[in-house]
């Protein structure tokens, strides 16, 4: 599971201008801003500028398309620990805040939806995997927890809200290291994200063939959405 939130892109207009600056060349800049919404005013590249931008782009060094480090994305991304663990790989060039585990784990109850657990296999499937290997299932251990992955997690559940209650009560911090000690790492945690389209153009090309549905299924295509994708960060040079 992964959610994006609050995207905000900005910077184009500064961006181009500086892009032209190693010629001089700001009277054939055709870009600006046309239109306005409640304030919100949109950039638009002319042909001349984005035809610049592309060949740049096509020059491959990533010193010649140094203005693609001038457009900023800041996002709201809500994705598991296991996600996040790979994002914070590409260091240079973002930042992030996140909601402290450390300091926040204890505040609401644990719920099978802060986890990330779509693809684990339930008592249903487990119980149809019978007929190719008998005996192997059995449908509730003796506390009564199904006998399954997703029945695991929400066993670990259980213990992670009695830890939580127990270190409510006696602010122990022994019980506060349960928690952190036996948090999955599908655990979601939401991070507010500043990226640049170097950055993104980057990361598309490295992750858009990823095993993990949050980079192939949605890193991507929340990608695809952003002002000029097409045209910049996936922009492979087959075009003239």
């Amino acid at each position: 599971m992964i959610i994006f939130e609050k995207t905000d892109v900005h910077g184009f207009e500064a961006a181009i201008r500086g892009m032209r600056n190693a010629l001089e060349s700001w009277g054939l800049s055709d870009s600006g801003y046309f239109g306005s919404s409640v304030g919100n005013k949109n950039y638009i590249l002319g042909n001349n500028d984005l035809n610049l931008c592309q060949r740049l782009i096509k020059a491959g060094d990533p010193s010649h398309r140094k203005f693609m480090r001038q457009i900023f994305v800041s996002v709201d991304i809500t994705a598991p620990l296991y996600w996040w663990k790979e994002f914070d790989t590409y260091k240079v060039g973002t930042v992030a805040n996140s909601c402290s585990t450390m300091h926040t784990i204890h505040k609401k109850e644990f719920t099978l939806e802060d986890f990330s657990c779509e693809h684990l296999i339930n008592i249903e499937e487990m119980n149809a995997m019978k007929e190719n290997r008998p005996g192997l299932v059995y449908r509730f251990d003796r506390e009564g927890y199904e006998v399954c992955p997703l029945g695991i997690l929400v066993q670990n559940i259980d213990m992670l809200n009695k830890c939580r209650e127990l270190y409510l009560q006696t602010k122990d911090k022994k019980y506060w290291w349960q928690m952190i000690q036996l948090l999955p790492s599908s655990y979601n945690q939401k991070r507010t994200v500043t990226l640049n389209y170097e950055n993104l153009r980057s990361m598309y090309f490295q992750r858009r063939a990823h095993k993990l549905d949050e980079w192939r299924e949605g890193f991507i295509q929340w990608v695809n959405t952003l002002p000029y994708a097409k045209e910049l960060i996936i922009f492979e040079g087959g075009e003239d």
